[in-house]
């Protein structure tokens, strides 16, 4: 697959802010500082179409990105930011919920994990909800290239173990610096598009 056109679509914090549920959504989860804006940012082919930032937690609401007038990327907020107030993070989980269990066209939800660290505890409790709804299989490793070659199939050995992944599951190890893995990415975005 090739990404040739995104543009954010809505900002949303409640459901009536949603755009239609007329196309299929593939949304990315992740703890704050995991990447996430740089892989959307990657995969898109746009290098400010995800607001990047140096302080993690940035992202407070749930981001539609339309992707060529086909179907949706959404960006969900960032999870296990220490520095943000429970209220914060209460509401975060709230809107998370509400977009997780509501959404009819959502057909997926990647998790993004960092590969250099064991899965934490919030990341395994994000996969294990992921699973109860039925929107878990699909775990992008991140920061790719802060490991040596010899190191990633430990550390996907590792994130596979932690998170109770299946052998149907897929793990991608993903570098947006050095721009390797999101072909890989791509392919499977494109295979569950066409089921």
């Amino acid at each position: 697959m090739i990404i040739k056109k995104s543009d954010i679509e809505a900002v949303a914090v409640k459901p009536s802010q949603y755009p239609p549920d007329n196309l299929k959504e593939i949304a990315f989860a992740g703890r704050s500082n995991v990447g996430k804006s740089s892989l959307l940012n990657l995969i898109t082919g746009r290098k400010k179409l995800a607001k990047v930032s140096g302080s993690p937690g940035k992202t407070r609401t749930i981001n539609f990105y339309l992707i060529n007038d086909a179907f949706r990327i959404v960006d969900l907020p960032g999870y296990g930011y220490a520095k943000v107030s429970k209220s914060i993070s209460q509401d975060w989980g709230a809107m998370m919920e509400k977009y997780l269990q509501g959404r009819e066209n959502l057909i997926k939800v990647i998790q993004l994990v960092d590969i250099r660290h064991q899965p934490s505890k919030q990341d395994v409790e994000m996969y294990e909800y992921l699973r109860y709804y039925g929107l878990d299989g699909i775990v992008v490793a991140t920061k790719a290239d802060k490991v040596s070659r010899n190191q990633i199939p430990k550390q996907i050995k590792q994130i596979r173990q932690t998170l109770g992944l299946g052998k149907e599951d897929i793990v991608i190890p993903v570098s947006a610096l050095k721009r390797t893995g999101y072909e890989e990415l791509l392919d499977v975005i494109e295979e569950l598009l066409g089921e």
